[in-house]
C-alpha cells in the first residue's frame, strides 16, 4: 500500500457516516506486486485474557513467505503460518496452531497487516496471546507506518468470487459474492437490539480505496458490562480496566469516550479484515455479515478456498 497519511489523535474524533471510502488508499489490482515491511519494528503490552506481558517483534520476510508467527518461547522456536486451515475453535477470538502450538487472539494484529497490504512478514512472539492493547489496531498500524514497506519481486495472488457463499443462519451469517471492478467491499451490520448503548449499527469499506489506519484501526474492542463482569468471575481480564476497551451498560460507554459513533461496527469489520486475511491472498468481491463473529468468518474463507477449486495459495516457506 502507499504511505499511508500520518495517524490523527482520535480522542474527540466522531465520524459519522456508515460508508467509508478514501481516494488515497491504494486500489487492488489483479497484478499487484508483494509486499513485506523495510526493517524490524516491535510493540508490547499484556494479554487481555492472560494478563500475561508480551513482546512482539514484526520482521521482514521474502516474496512467498506469507504471514507466520514465531513462538521464540518455545523449544525449536516452531513457526505458525497464519492460514485458515490453522485456525481453531476459541471462545471470542482467533486462535491458531500448528503441530500443537498456538498463537491467540491474533486478528488485530492479522487486520494491521491486511489494512496496510503487507503480505509477507515474520512475527515473533515470546507468549501465546497477542497484547491487547486499546482494543483496536492502532498502535500497531502505527508501529508498522514508522519502518514502512517495500515492493517484493513476487506477484501477490487474488481471488475473484465468482460464486454466492452464504454461510450462518438467520441469527448470524456472512455472505460473498461477485461484483464488479477489482476491489473487496464489505459490509458489517450490529444488532445489540437489547443493548440500547450499542444497538443497530452498520459499516461499509471498499477495501480498494480504504484510509485504514485512519478509518478502521482505530476501532476498539466493546462488551457490554454483563459480559466483563461475567469475564471476571471466570478470571479472565483481571488486568483490564475501562481505558483498555470499551465496556457499555444501558446508559452508555463507562469512564471512555467513543472514537466513532458507530465505533463497535467498525472493530467488527476490523476483526473481519483480520479473519479474511487467513485467506492467504487478496478477495476481490462483494462480503455482507450480519452479525458475524471469528467462526463464521473462518469458515466463509474455507467455503470461498473450496468452492474456488482453481485458486492456488501461494506455498508458503514456513
Amino acid at each position: 500500500m502507499a504511505q499511508a497519511t500520518k495517524i490523527q489523535q482520535f480522542a474527540s474524533n466522531r465520524l459519522t457516516p456508515s460508508l467509508i471510502q478514501f481516494s488515497k488508499g491504494y486500489r487492488l489490482s489483479p497484478e499487484r506486486f508483494q509486499t513485506t515491511i523495510k526493517r524490524s519494528t516491535f510493540i508490547s503490552g499484556f494479554g487481555f485474557w492472560s494478563g500475561l506481558d508480551v513482546h512482539v517483534e514484526f520482521r521482514p520476510a521474502p516474496a512467498g513467505h506469507g504471514i507466520v508467527f514465531v513462538r521464540r518461547d518455545l523449544p525449536g522456536m516452531p513457526c505458525i503460518p497464519a492460514q485458515v486451515e490453522n485456525r481453531i475453535e476459541g471462545p471470542r477470538r482467533t486462535t491458531l496452531s500448528r503441530r500443537g502450538s498456538n498463537v491467540e487472539m491474533v486478528e488485530h494484529v492479522l487486520a494491521a497487516l491486511a489494512g496496510l497490504q503487507i503480505d509477507n512478514c515474520q512475527i515473533w512472539i515470546d507468549r501465546a496471546e497477542m497484547p491487547g492493547l486499546d482494543g483496536s489496531s492502532q498502535e500497531i498500524v502505527n508501529a508498522l507506518l514508522a519502518v514502512g514497506t517495500q515492493r517484493l519481486p513476487g506477484r501477490r495472488q487474488n481471488l475473484r468470487i465468482d460464486t454466492a457463499i452464504r454461510v450462518g443462519d438467520d441469527d448470524a451469517w456472512i455472505s460473498a459474492e461477485p461484483a464488479d471492478g477489482n476491489e473487496c467491499v464489505l459490509r458489517y451490520e450490529l444488532n445489540y437490539s437489547d443493548e440500547p448503548a450499542i444497538g443497530r449499527q452498520t459499516c461499509t469499506a471498499s477495501l480498494g480505496s480504504l484510509d485504514f489506519a485512519n478509518a478502521i484501526a482505530p476501532a476498539r474492542t466493546f462488551v457490554t458490562l454483563n459480559e466483563a463482569e461475567s469475564l471476571r468471575r471466570e478470571g479472565l481480564a483481571r488486568r483490564v480496566s475501562y481505558s483498555d476497551l470499551l465496556v457499555f451498560n444501558h446508559q452508555g460507554v463507562l469512564q471512555n469516550t467513543l472514537r466513532y459513533e458507530n465505533e463497535c461496527a467498525r472493530h467488527k469489520l476490523l476483526d473481519l479484515i483480520g479473519d479474511l486475511s487467513l485467506a492467504g491472498c487478496d478477495l476481490i468481491g462483494s462480503i455482507s455479515a450480519y452479525r458475524s463473529g471469528h467462526r463464521l468468518n473462518a469458515e466463509l474463507v474455507r467455503q470461498l478456498l473450496a468452492t474456488h477449486a482453481q485458486f492456488n495459495p501461494l506455498k508458503r516457506s514456513a
